[in-house]
């Protein structure tokens, strides 16, 4: 008799159980208002350059600000603002803001079409190579960026996008196909100046990702050349020691070569405190207006936080470039 009474008050137990579960579930969940979607983030980087044939340099680096908006259609927004070189100081001009300019680096619109296709309108970064696409500072393990990945091709357009990614066994394809469609309205002087830009990125593999590219553009330069480039680009991971590497050709309209660059980087965890990497990366470059040139890096970087690096560099071979420039480098980075 215990035993059957103890049945019945577990069993109206289980169904008020499973009844306040189905209530639950069937209960209205509360709306999310357009504002709500919203999220306000970015980072921000400082350091010190040294180079071997100019003065010392301090300076915040840039301070990047990005909006996002996700709500429950199948729009998203993205956008981001830069403010470079805000700040700065050398022995001459002392602190100056005279370097300091705002850049909107991404401005687009997204619509998730299908499970595959994925459309984007606006201003984006180019999908090519891996550096273009995550070059944030505290995204990457150096604060020199490699010379073949700004001047060989034009790191964003305003355009039209279509991306996603075909599942292929355990594995999947992403995919990249962009057009430019609308010019750039504000240039600096010192900016290369690209126009009618197209192209296409595929990646594939696990164990060893692997990227390849095609990209045509004009460049308008004294001759105003119509350039068509093939790039190749891999990052890998053996024994917790990251491989990372890129290569671009480029060809004129008469299937001249005119321009190809290429660099191979390692980061390799250190026996010394905790998470400090050494960054060893090798570099080749040629544009036919800039000669050949070829360099070397070698340096340390402690990531402090998931979110915060220190990255300590030695930068030497031929020729400086804004990006890389021959000497020691050293920043902190913050994503927030």
């Amino acid at each position: 008799m215990h035993l059957i009474n103890k049945f019945c008050i577990g069993s109206v137990a289980l169904l008020l159980l499973l009844c306040k579960t189905a209530y639950a579930e069937d209960a209205p969940r509360p709306e999310k208002g357009f504002m709500d979607g919203f999220r306000l983030g970015g980072y921000t980087s400082a350091g010190i350059t040294i180079p071997r044939e100019s003065e010392t340099t301090a300076a915040i680096n840039e301070i990047s600000m990005i909006l996002t908006w996700e709500g429950e259609s199948r729009f998203k927004f993205f956008s981001e603002l830069e403010l470079e070189n805000p700040i700065s100081w050398d022995d001459d001009n002392k602190f100056n803001t005279k370097q300091s300019y705002i850049d909107l680096e991404r401005f687009y619109l997204d619509y998730n079409l299908s499970d595959k296709i994925n459309l984007r309108g606006g201003r984006f970064l180019t999908p090519t190579g891996r550096w273009n696409q995550l070059h944030a500072s505290p995204l990457v393990w150096t604060s020199s960026r490699p010379v073949a990945t700004s001047r060989l091709f034009p790191t964003a357009a305003n355009g039209m996008m279509a991306f996603g990614a075909i599942p292929l066994d355990h594995s999947a394809i992403e995919y990249s196909i962009f057009v430019e469609t609308l010019k750039d309205i504000d240039e600096d002087d010192d900016d290369l100046k690209f126009r009618n830009t197209k192209g296409a990125r595929i990646a594939f593999g696990q164990q060893a990702n692997i990227g390849v590219n095609i990209m045509s553009f004009d460049e308008r330069n004294v001759f105003n050349t119509r350039y068509h480039m093939l790039g190749l680009d891999f990052i890998t991971n053996h024994r917790g020691i990251e491989f990372l590497g890129e290569a671009f050709q480029r060809w004129d309209a008469h299937n001249n070569t005119s321009g190809y660059g290429a660099y191979l980087q390692t980061a390799v965890p250190l026996p010394v405190g905790q998470n400090w990497f050494g960054i060893i990366r090798l570099e080749t470059f040629h544009r036919p207006d800039e000669g050949h040139q070829q360099r070397w890096l070698i340096g340390t970087t402690w990531r402090m936080k998931p979110t915060q690096l220190l990255k300590l560099e030695l930068t030497g071979g031929s020729d400086d470039q804004p990006e890389s420039p021959r000497g020691f480098l050293a920043s902190f980075a913050v994503l927030f």
